[in-house]
This record gives structure tokens, C-alpha cells and sequence, in this order.
């Protein structure tokens, strides 16, 4: 008989990407004087706030990009650069983080104001304190360099009220975002930008900052979204008009750049691919016809991830960020996204035994010195995965049902699906923690139960796999069943002995 196992499987890898895996050859910096926040300055309207888990955003930064906390002892750590004015060394988080999971506790400001995000209290839509972004949920590289997004799932949230430089006001003010164009929601809002500073709706025109997704409950855009809109509370805007604007388009970049920048009586959005092209400009004019927009009456917080009132049902992905003192040219603006394009988001590679790659067959085989002959598979007589030996003088059956057609993740193609190789449309997921084969039924909870993010394998070997919906749980085998399963907890499966062997997969060549 074969012998059940269950899994737990974990929102953070990008594509086929292991994160912290650094590749390439030397570690070089960006150009002088090219990047993001040189442009501003160079135009005139220096950046008054910097966040970034990915690289530098000037050239000569060469302080902490973000702070981490792990779980096992509740220690903290600075992730910093690899060299001043370059990228992330995702390596000092993937050893600080080994064999337990980790939360980013600090975005570091790099303008030298001290505008840090930190963890968002309660505000007068929903209470606090908000939950911090899973460290390893957003993988990706940057210049072929390994490095972690800030994955926001709804109710995380990040927040400074007491700012220096941020406009107030009818004050002029730029600000850009690098986000996942493909991780979003309907729920309000995922923001990046100005805000109220006491956390509460204050009224029409408190806020200006940056919104990504595809709620409709305001404004919206073109098709079904998600649109680049400006949140300037109690309105979502897409252009002068509250609710549609034909102009701003629907868009579909892996990565996308999104701008909102405002002075009195004009403001304008931007947008466009992050990793290729130019930007074109969604709407530019005067503000929106609605009384108590014009003028505005900005406040000066910074909000990411969250509305200005703690509004925390979005769901997003951020990977760098501005916002600058004045209003940039456009001319700025196409310098800033010229730099953006050059770096490759998403261009890294993989290294190790074998990669989860989207259109690739494979199959995955324990580490555990039990088990280092057993693979995933799904039950020919039902629908449980289990695992079991697996040989060459296997049943075709069974070479067949532990195999796996690999798939951009169904909730976020940052991470991927298993598609049986021997059952088309029907994917490993989870249901009570216990791993099975189902049909996908097209429904958002099925894409978040089938959706699994790889990283490093927690004992060095392979990939661990993380739940996009449960993302301190990943796939681990336990008494020979698969589960969901957390370094330690109520459950039997979340035992610790051996949680790093029995969470961590080689992949290997496909048995069919």
C-alpha cells in the first residue's frame, strides 16, 4: 500500500526562482548617479522618502534596506545591500532565516528622513495592530540577483504618522511604485503614499497616494482591471471624473511601474511595464470634480499596503518605492522608469538539482534519510496525494501519478501550481490541511489552495514550499502523510523533530 503523506506549501517564490539564491558573477553596483533618486534630485524634486527590499535607490546608499524578525527566538536583522548603491544580499536573510520562518519588521527609508515603515497600528476601519509581510512570501531578482518583495496579504499593513519632508496640505509631491501586476483584489486598498496621520478618514482630499487593483467601489478604468488609480480618500480616482474614466487602461504586466504626482489644481497618473518600454500617462489635468479636492488637504503620513484609515482588505506586492518634494517632470519620470526597465526585474535564474519552472514536467522527491526514495504522488484509487517509492520499474500508473506538469502559481503567478501529469485540470491542494487531487473549479479559494511558493529548502537542500494562504505552513510529510504543517503547533504534523528534512524537496526529472 502506499504510504500517505500531506503537505504545506507557502506564498514566496517567484516564477522559478529559489529566493536567496544569489546569480551571476560579481556583485556590482548601478551606475553613479542613474539611479531613481538621483534622477529626482537631478530634476529638481529630490526624493523626501526611499523604500526598497530590492536594491538601492541612490547611488551611493549603502545602509539596511529592511529589518527581519524570525520566529524561533524573535531576533531581528538588517538586510543591506551588496555593495553601495546595488542590490539586495537576499543571502544574509536566507541564513538568517534558515530552518524557521521570518517577517519584515522595518522598510528603511534611504533619504536620510527617517520616513521607515513599520508595522500599522488600528485605525478607524478596522483595529490593529496590522500583520507584518511574510519575509520570504515575494521572491524575485533584480539584475540576476535574488531578492524578496514585500508580499501583502489582506490585513498586513506597514505606516508612518510622524514624517519629515512628506507634502502637506495643497503641497506639491511625486511618487512611484514597483509592484506585482499580477497579485491584487477587489478589497480596499492597496496603497502606497500620503495619508492621514491619525489614522482615521478625515475627509475628502486627506490623501494622494498610489492604488493598485480591481475594486470598482469608486473609480475605475477601462476592461476589468486592475487599474493604477489615486487614493484621495472617500474616492478611488481614475481620472477627472468619479466612478469611470475610459482612459485608464486595465493592465496585465508580471511587473508594473505605477506613478501618482499632484500640485495644486493638477494632478497625474502613469504607468507602464516595469521590465520593458515606456510609460504612458493614464490621466493628466485638473483635480476631480467633487468638492473638497481642490485644493487638497494632505497630511503628511505614508501608508503601504493599507487605506488611510487602516482599511486592510487588499491584497499586493511591493518592490520599491518613492516619494519626492515637488512635482517631477515628466521628463524625470521617463529617466526613473528608463532605469527601472534596465535592471530586469524577473530575469534571474535558478541553480540547485532542478527548478519548479512554469511549463516544465517533474517530480519531487523527500530529503528526509527515511523517506530519500519516495516522491509526491497522488492516489490512483482516490483522491489523496501521497508518497511512496518510485522506480523505474514502477507501474507506468505510478511514474505517471508522481509526476507534475508545473504552472504560474493560479493565485499568483509569482509562485506556482501542480498540474497532474496524469489527471489534466486537476491540481494539488490543500483542504484541512491534508493534501489532495481536485478539478479546479475556476473559484478564488481553489486558486489560493493550489497556489505554492517555493524557496530554499530549509535543510539546504532543494525547496520548501509555502502556502499563499497559510504562509507560515508549508509542505511537510509527517508519519508518512503530506500536510500544511508550522515549526511547531497544535497539530500532530507541526511537530519540530525533523521539520527541516520533512519540509524541504529536491526536484527532479519527471517518471512520466
Amino acid at each position: 500500500m502506499r504510504r500517505l503523506r500531506k503537505w504545506a506549501l507557502s506564498a514566496a517564490a517567484a516564477g522559478a526562482l529559489v529566493a536567496g539564491v544569489l546569480v551571476g558573477g560579481a556583485q556590482t553596483s548601478q551606475a553613479a548617479g542613474s539611479l531613481p533618486c538621483d534622477l529626482y534630485a537631478s530634476g529638481g524634486t529630490p526624493c523626501v522618502a526611499a523604500h526598497s527590499t530590492t536594491r538601492a535607490l541612490y547611488s551611493s546608499y549603502n545602509g539596511a534596506l529592511y529589518q527581519v524578525r524570525r520566529a524561533s527566538d524573535n531576533t531581528t536583522k538588517d538586510i543591506g545591500v551588496l555593495s553601495a548603491g546595488g542590490y539586495a544580499n537576499a543571502a544574509a536573510q536566507d541564513s538568517f532565516c534558515s530552518g524557521t520562518t521570518c517577517v519584515i519588521t522595518v522598510i528603511y527609508d534611504q533619504s536620510g528622513r527617517g520616513n521607515n515603515l513599520t508595522q500599522s497600528p488600528g485605525g478607524g476601519a478596522a483595529g490593529g495592530p496590522d500583520n507584518l509581510a511574510n519575509a520570504t512570501a515575494a521572491p524575485t531578482s533584480v539584475a540576476g540577483h535574488e531578492a524578496y518583495g514585500v508580499f501583502v496579504a489582506p490585513g498586513t499593513g506597514y505606516r508612518d504618522d510622524h514624517t519629515s519632508g512628506i507634502a502637506t496640505g495643497d503641497g506639491a509631491e511625486g511618487m512611484y511604485a514597483v509592484l506585482d501586476g499580477t497579485h491584487y483584489n477587489g478589497g480596499c486598498c492597496f496603497d502606497y503614499g500620503n495619508a492621514e496621520t491619525s489614522n482615521n478618514d478625515t475627509g475628502n482630499g486627506h490623501m494622494e497616494a498610489i492604488y493598485f487593483g480591481n475594486i470598482k467601489v469608486w473609480g475605475y478604468g477601462s476592461g476589468n482591471g486592475p487599474w493604477v488609480m489615486a487614493d484621495l480618500e472617500n474616492g478611488l480616482f481614475s481620472g477627472v471624473n468619479a466612478g469611470y474614466n475610459a482612459n485608464d487602461p486595465s493592465v496585465s504586466n508580471r511587473y508594473q511601474t505605477a506613478m501618482v504626482k499632484g500640485e495644486p489644481n493638477q494632478w497625474a497618473i502613469r504607468g507602464g511595464n516595469a521590465t520593458s518600454g515606456s510609460l504612458s500617462t493614464y490621466y493628466s489635468g485638473a483635480r476631480p470634480n467633487v468638492s473638497g479636492y481642490n485644493p487638497m488637504h494632505k497630511e503628511g503620513a505614508i501608508i503601504l499596503g493599507i487605506g488611510g484609515d487602516n482599511s486592510k482588505g487588499s491584497a499586493g506586492t511591493f518592490y520599491e518605492g518613492v516619494m519626492t518634494s515637488g512635482y517631477p517632470s515628466d521628463a524625470t519620470e521617463n529617466a526613473v522608469q528608463a532605469n527601472i526597465t534596465s535592471v530586469g526585474y524577473g530575469n534571474g535564474s535558478s541553480t540547485g538539482s532542478g527548478s519548479p519552472t512554469p511549463g516544465s514536467r517533474i517530480s519531487l522527491r523527500a530529503t528526509t534519510s527515511c523517506c530519500t526514495t519516495d516522491y509526491i504522488q497522488h492516489d490512483a484509487a482516490d483522491s489523496n496525494v501521497v508518497i511512496a517509492p518510485v522506480t523505474s520499474a514502477s507501474s507506468a500508473t505510478d511514474r505517471g501519478d508522481a509526476t507534475w506538469t508545473v504552472r504560474a502559481g493560479l493565485a499568483n503567478t509569482s509562485c506556482v501550481s501542480f498540474e497532474s501529469a496524469n489527471g489534466s485540470g486537476r491540481y494539488l491542494r490543500h483542504s484541512n490541511f491534508k493534501l489532495q487531487l481536485d478539478t479546479d473549479d475556476g473559484t478564488s479559494q481553489f486558486a489560493q489552495d493550489a497556489t505554492f511558493c517555493p524557496q530554499t529548502g530549509h535543510n539546504g537542500q532543494g525547496y520548501s514550499f509555502q502556502s499563499v494562504n497559510y504562509t507560515s505552513k508549508y509542505l511537510r510529510h509527517y508519519d508518512y502523510t503530506v500536510y500544511l504543517a508550522s515549526n511547531g503547533g497544535s497539530n500532530a504534523w507541526d511537530s519540530a523533530t525533523s521539520w527541516s528534512d520533512d519540509t524541504s524537496w529536491v526536484v527532479s526529472s519527471p517518471w512520466a
